[in-house]
């Protein structure tokens, strides 16, 4: 069975730091095309970080640039979201994707995986 599995959320302090990871099962993710996406309760979804499979594309929300960095890590089939100077803004369920074709920040669905979603809070 092919799924997506986030751990690595928590809560942290505003100005902290937190690592997502997702973990592919089932198929491999260096043929996708990765991205983090989050959503507040009572908000649309929304595009964090999107990274193409060749690794040569990288694109960010201009809400995290400078501060989230997208990464993967072939040998271990897993994607990280790095994740540094954390603000209230940021709380959200943050969720993994991973698609044979792309990941667009403005495109919220239709993707061929999502994980199950981790929670960040931001608060002190």
């Amino acid at each position: 069975q092919k799924h997506l599995v986030e751990s690595g959320g928590g809560l942290v302090q505003p100005g902290g730091s937190l690592r997502l990871s997702c973990a592919a099962s089932g198929f491999t993710l260096d043929d996708y095309a990765i991205g983090w996406f989050r959503q507040v309760p009572g908000k649309e979804r929304e595009g964090v970080s999107c990274l193409s499979s060749t690794g040569t594309s990288r694109n960010y929300a201009d809400s995290v640039k400078g501060r989230f960095t997208i990464s993967r890590d072939n040998a271990n089939n897993t994607v990280y979201l790095q994740m540094n100077n954390l603000t209230p803004g940021d709380t959200a369920v943050y969720y993994c994707m991973a698609d044979s074709y792309e990941c667009f920040l403005r495109v919220t669905q239709g993707y061929d995986y999502w994980g199950q979603g981790t929670q960040v809070t931001v608060s002190s």
